[in-house]
């Protein structure tokens, strides 16, 4: 009836005290295993989130201006903000690792211990009540064995009093004697058998008490810390779940800024910001003229218009006084000019380039002057700011003695005035340039204005024997052409084109004792140009002058004014016209 009431409690296994004690402990290594399992998952996550972040910060832009031209266009700032929201999506994963170390391994640690401590106070309890149990058998065994051994004591002193009592040899006092010993032994039977019976009756109840109370009871706190155990796992699994579900909300709403960068690409507008990059101002080429060859070219001799090849080839040239680098095909002297050549980009690359931007092309000089005016503001506001910080801390000072000098103020404004006077100069000065810039851009109605009558000029001078050929492309904002050209090349069109420079005598005097280089075309000055370095020519706007040597890829062309004035002129700012002899054929962009 009492194993029925227990039903399926572990006191219907009070025998099996030492497999219920295997059981518990295979319990909390299982719990330790969990653990194990949740702080490795703990440190996947962190080094997840890591890699994340590492990954992000590789392709994050870098601090140059590369950064802001990148930032125009859609697309990059799309994938900008995709690395910013894979960081905060790296973020969530660290929260993951946070919560589980906090929420599942702290508190399974913690769980351990007492679990540990709990079990180990039950099975003390238990093998302390089967340690008494079973010296109380050992206790009833003996008094077992005494009665048993007593009772043949009983049995033999009577079989020896009758014994005596039979035999008419024996004296009366020998009979008596063993009569008393019997008595005796019957005695101490007795005894033996009480002690016996009452301590067997009491085993019987200690018996009962230890396995239907005593046991358990043991047994039930130790189902009772087992089930905790398994409840407590299974609130952990939840927490494990539950830990990943929290964050799904921030990690959607990463996913979704992702999405909606991705949705804000607009092409187009990619696209039209590459035209307003590197649109460089300059005007379109006019219409091609048509060449009579049925009639002899002729030129009319003038201080602004060409005058005749032929008669500049007859006359003799005299010396110039600033000596030209001749483009000759001596290797020795190439090698020479292209190390010169190479010294003059490395200082322009090195930030020794015009402080007014003059090596570029005009919309991209507008802009750059633009954004250093830009520049210079922001400075002039943050002086402007510091200078209105500090001249309200002087005030307090005056106004509080206690707080402070205020004349130690003083140096600090005077120093920021002079910044701002000095930025403020700095701004006119970019402002002039600016507005020169602005003047000298052609509008749409100038360029057609401009076109006609150049071709009235051009009829009227040249002829119709100078063809307007394939012009040369210009240099695109960021100092690339658009043709196929060598690497030296392509450094040379990066900044503004070095001028040739005579840097040794021997070069001189070659170049003095050849002739006079005959003409191969004409050109049309599209700006004006201040030929300050030594081998170059100024030309004002609008001047005709001959070509005697086409560009040869380093950004110049040699021209002629009259018979003892010739040098260099950027290619970017002249309009070439070749002759139909002329070796190879002029591009214009």
């Amino acid at each position: 009836m009492v194993e029925e009431r227990m039903g399926d409690c572990w006191s219907y296994t009070k025998d099996q005290f030492d497999n219920l004690e295997k059981h518990t402990q295979w319990g909390i290594e299982f719990v330790e295993k969990y653990t194990k399992f949740v702080k490795e998952r703990s440190e996947i996550e962190t080094n997840y989130a890591k890699q994340i972040r590492n990954l992000s910060k590789k392709y994050q832009p870098k601090k140059n201006s590369r950064e802001e031209e990148e930032s125009k266009y859609t697309f990059c700032r799309a994938f900008l903000t995709t690395l910013n929201e894979l960081n905060d999506y790296a973020g969530q994963h660290e929260v993951i690792a946070e919560n589980l170390t906090s929420q599942i391994i702290t508190e399974l640690s913690r769980y351990l211990q007492e679990l540990k401590a709990e079990r180990k106070s039950h099975f003390h309890d238990g093998r302390k009540a089967q340690q008494h149990i079973e010296s109380s058998w050992k206790q009833l065994e003996s008094c077992k064995r005494r009665f048993e051994r007593d009772c043949k004591e009983a049995d033999r002193a009577q079989q020896y009093f009758e014994k005596m009592d039979a035999d008419i040899n024996v004296t009366k006092a020998d009979v008596e004697k063993a009569r008393q010993q019997a008595q005796m032994r019957h005695q101490m039977a007795a005894d033996s058998k009480s002690d016996y019976s009452a301590y067997l009756q009491k085993f019987n109840q200690e018996q009962n008490e230890h396995y239907y109370t005593v046991i358990p009871n043991i047994f039930q706190k130790l189902q009772d810390m087992e089930e905790k155990r398994i409840d407590r796992i299974g609130v952990c699994m939840k927490t494990f779940a539950d830990v990943d579900r929290q964050v799904l909300p921030i990690v959607g709403k990463c996913l979704d800024g992702m999405t909606k960068a991705a949705e804000s690409i607009e092409p187009k507008t990619d696209s039209k910001q590459v035209v307003e990059s590197y649109k460089s101002g300059f005007e379109p080429p006019g219409d091609v003229e048509f060449e009579d060859y049925g009639q002899a070219m002729k030129r009319t001799a003038s201080d602004t218009s060409l005058s005749n090849s032929r008669d500049v080839k007859e006359k003799p040239k005299e010396k110039s006084k600033g000596k030209l680098w001749p483009f000759i095909k001596n290797k020795n002297k190439l090698s020479l000019k292209l190390i010169t050549l190479n010294s003059h980009v490395r200082n322009l690359i090195e930030g020794s380039g015009p402080e007014d931007f003059s090596h570029l092309p005009p919309e991209q000089r507008r802009k750059k002057l633009q954004g250093k005016i830009d520049e210079l503001n922001k400075d002039i506001q943050k002086e402007m700011d510091q200078r209105d910080a500090l001249t309200k801390m002087k005030d307090v000072y005056v106004k509080n003695p206690q707080m402070g000098d205020p004349a130690s103020v003083d140096p600090r404004l005077s120093e920021i005035g002079q910044n701002i006077e000095k930025l403020q100069f700095e701004v006119q000065k970019f402002e002039g340039w600016l507005a020169e810039v602005e003047e000298r851009m052609p509008s749409k109605s100038d360029t057609h204005r401009r076109s006609g009558l150049y071709e009235t000029q051009n009829n009227t001078t040249v002829s119709n024997n100078c063809a307007q050929d394939r012009e040369r492309p210009l240099s695109s904002p960021d100092g690339s052409y658009t043709e196929e050209q060598n690497s030296e090349t392509q450094v040379k069109a990066n900044i503004n084109p070095i001028p040739p420079t005579s840097t040794t005598p021997e070069f001189d005097d070659e170049f003095d004792d050849e002739e006079a280089l005959p003409t191969i075309g004409t050109c049309k000055a599209l700006y004006p140009f201040e030929g300050h370095n030594e081998g170059t020519i100024s030309v004002a706007e609008g001047e005709l002058l001959y070509v005697i040597e086409e560009d040869k890829g380093d950004g110049w062309t040699r021209v002629r004014r009259n018979e003892d004035e010739e040098g260099y002129v950027p290619t970017s700012y002249v309009e070439v016209f070749l002759e139909t002899n002329a070796k190879g054929a002029m591009t214009y962009i």
